[in-house]
């Protein structure tokens, strides 16, 4: 059998595994995220949607910007008028600065619970109604139980979850399709105009189901997300510095 034959043999291969799985091919029906070369490394090209999205910050900075990325995703998802649900114990959140990222407030129902374990049990139950779009809790830990039970409501509404986990004591292993690290980096300015300039994110995406992880440099613009840098960063370049954190 000639190369060529073989090569398309096992894409066809990954192609059915895929779709053996419940992971739907790419369409015209189906909107892109604007994530450029990130979009790409998951499966069929396609944004997880359906899931829960893990994202982890160690402290207050990696809290801020993670919710910055998440609400330009967040816009995107709910650009055809969705709901969001947004579940946590704190009262940090300024939610005017979501018009920044596409997102109208209105269509975001800020939920504040006065124990963490309420704000998993508020989660499941608000992942369990197929009329919303997404539903994000911030929370400290996670465990693999715990995922599990929310990756199993999304599997049957199709909704979307995102879990924010600030500073969690022990990061082990979880149900969720996706693990995500993001940083800050410096803004990124117009040219010839003054200001603080446009939110830039190093964005690590740990871990992802049947996709490629890796580590890009993105920043927020006026039309949705955008590259800093155009090539990909492997993941062998920052392991070293993620196993020092006591993650891996």
């Amino acid at each position: 059998m000639l190369l060529t034959e073989k090569k398309a043999l096992i894409g066809q291969l990954k192609k059915d595994l895929l779709v053996w799985q419940g992971v739907p091919q790419k369409s015209a029906d189906v909107l892109p995220m604007g994530l450029g070369p990130l979009e790409e490394t998951f499966p069929n090209g396609i944004f997880p949607r359906g899931v829960i999205h893990e994202f982890v910050s160690f402290d207050r900075v990696g809290g801020a910007v993670s919710c910055g990325f998440i609400s330009g995703l967040l816009g995107k998802l709910m650009c055809n008028g969705g709901i969001c649900i947004w579940i946590s114990c704190f009262h940090t959140l300024f939610p005017t600065a979501l018009k920044s990222f596409g997102v109208v407030p209105e269509n975001v129902i800020f939920v504040r619970m006065g124990r963490e374990k309420d704000v998993l049990w508020a989660m499941e139950e608000a992942l369990k109604c197929e009329g919303i779009t997404a539903v994000l809790a911030e929370i400290h830990h996670l465990d693999f139980v715990q995922s599990r039970r929310l990756q199993l409501a999304v599997e049957k509404s199709a909704v979307t979850g995102f879990i924010l986990q600030h500073n969690p004591k022990l990061l082990g292993a979880t149900a969720c399709a996706a693990r995500w690290k993001i940083s800050s980096l410096p803004s990124q300015l117009e040219d010839g105009l003054p200001g603080i300039g446009y939110p830039s994110w190093d964005i690590a995406l740990l871990k992802v189901r049947n996709g490629n992880p890796g580590r890009w440099q993105m920043t927020w613009t006026a039309s949705g997300f955008a590259p800093v840098a155009k090539t990909r960063q492997e993941t062998e370049g920052w392991a070293p510095s993620y196993h020092n954190q006591g993650l891996a």
